[in-house]
């Protein structure tokens, strides 16, 4: 183990012990004169082995930099914890790569941090990926993914979920916390005559409050990856597209259409919508001309509009056989109806597709909904970290309801957990279409 890795762990040892004696004070209690005194001992003994570790992981930093890259062939990991991944090696281009390097470290050393530790230090990783896979706690249940990696790979779901494709803003939590304030009321002017008096007018306000839901995904990989060598961009990004794939297809369901589930979800569109806001859709003999479709998405797109809501960042949200059905619509000279959707938009606004949005609703089973949202309002929290964790044991059920054991495929499950909530800061921003059924026969 580096000193680096070495002092990491030393400290934290130090830091367990003195909050063991704050906790005494912060539970109403008192500390005697031995643990006062204790307390002062080890207060010194971790700035002192602060100063080390600065110093440590300066020399680790200057020796990186000055480091000459390896001429040989990668060998890849070989064997069990023990083994070792070699160069050479590129910087990875790819975003999430180191989040990918630290998912194929701890496969190779069958989930066992230091050893994915010492592999990526001996295999010429970043040292930041080493370290983060060296100060794991004991039962932890998993590796806490360091906030700019996770970043990256926060980043990387953006083209990947379409909640996030159309422009959600994305703010941290702070405790697991977040509270926007947002006008209910404006601010009323009112013109008076001579010797009248002003009255006082002014802006009401509310809030909008999010608080971190937790939310696991399930990630299998195929060793195959696993055990290909080195710091292969190529591979990273196909084990980054695994994982934003799973995450971003998750994110999307209970954004858009989660009910919140006792607190313990995300509450998504649907739920936020008010109950004015959520129309039944024409269908059967309501829906037999252009004019009716036509008047209805003015509909949805009108009652943003009368809520004062800035348009500048709209757009919609359907399912792709929705988008299909309005494409093939034609007017009375067998033109398209709206042939602006070749260029990603409808009624002047961008769209995006997802079959996160069932078509299997309502009484008949083939109805779906459509929403139109002022997108800059939509506000999703997250913590910046992540914590991955991965078994070569475990069993997982797919998208087919069977059970599949990861031995058997050859794979190993990776857990990822991430704690978000989502919420608009103006519910009048957000419009649903129910009962849609256009397009059911395609």
């Amino acid at each position: 183990m580096s000193l680096v890795l070495q002092l990491r762990n030393e400290r934290a040892e130090i830091n367990t012990k003195i909050q063991a004696l704050a906790k005494i004070e912060a539970d109403g209690g008192s500390l005697t004169a031995e643990q006062l005194g204790q307390f002062t001992e080890l207060e010194a003994q971790f700035n002192a082995v602060t100063d080390k570790l600065a110093r440590a992981e300066a020399a680790e930093r200057l020796a990186a930099a000055s480091a000459v890259p390896l001429t040989e062939s990668a060998q890849g990991i070989t064997g069990p914890p023990g083994g070792h991944v070699s160069g050479p090696f590129t910087p990875p281009k790819v975003k999430g790569a180191e989040v990918a390097q630290m998912v194929r470290l701890l496969a190779g050393a069958q989930g066992n941090p230091m050893a994915a530790a010492q592999m990526a230090q001996q295999g010429g990783f970043d040292p930041g990926i080493a370290m983060a896979l060296g100060t794991v706690t004991p039962g932890a249940g998993g590796v806490l993914v360091p906030t700019n990696y996770s970043r990256d790979l926060i980043e990387a779901l953006r083209p990947a979920s379409v909640i996030r494709s159309m422009g959600v803003r994305s703010l941290p939590l702070n405790n697991g916390n977040l509270t926007m304030p947002r006008i209910t009321g404006n601010t009323v002017v009112t013109y008076i005559g001579t010797e009248e008096d002003i009255q006082l007018t002014g802006m009401t306000f509310g809030n909008t409050k999010l608080s971190a839901k937790k939310a696991a995904a399930l990630v299998p990989v195929a060793n195959d990856l696993i055990r290909m060598s080195g710091v292969s961009p190529d591979v990273d990004s196909l084990v980054v597209n695994d994982l934003v794939t799973s995450c971003g297809l998750s994110q999307d369901l209970h954004f858009i259409r989660s009910n919140g589930g006792g607190g313990l979800l995300p509450k998504g569109l649907r739920y936020w919508a008010l109950a004015h806001n959520v129309i039944t859709a024409p269908k059967g003999a309501s829906l037999t001309t252009l004019q009716a479709v036509e008047m209805f998405l003015g509909k949805l797109m009108l009652r943003v509009e009368s809520a004062n809501v800035n348009m500048k960042q709209c757009g919609w949200l359907m399912n792709p056989r929705e988008l299909r059905w309005l494409e093939s619509l034609r007017d009375g000279n067998g033109n398209k109806a709206y042939p602006e959707i070749a260029a990603g938009k409808l009624k002047g606004y961008p769209y995006a597709v997802t079959t996160q949005i069932p078509v299997n609703l309502g009484a008949a089973g083939n109805e779906t909904e459509i929403y139109f949202a002022n997108f800059a309002d939509l506000m999703i929290g997250e913590e910046m970290s992540l914590v991955i964790d991965i078994s070569k044991e475990a069993s997982y059920t797919d998208a087919n309801g069977k059970v599949v054991s990861t031995f058997q495929r050859d794979e190993s499950l990776i857990r990822v957990i991430a704690e978000h909530d989502f919420g608009p800061r103006h519910v009048e921003s957000v419009v649903v279409a129910i009962g849609v059924d256009w397009g059911k026969d395609m």
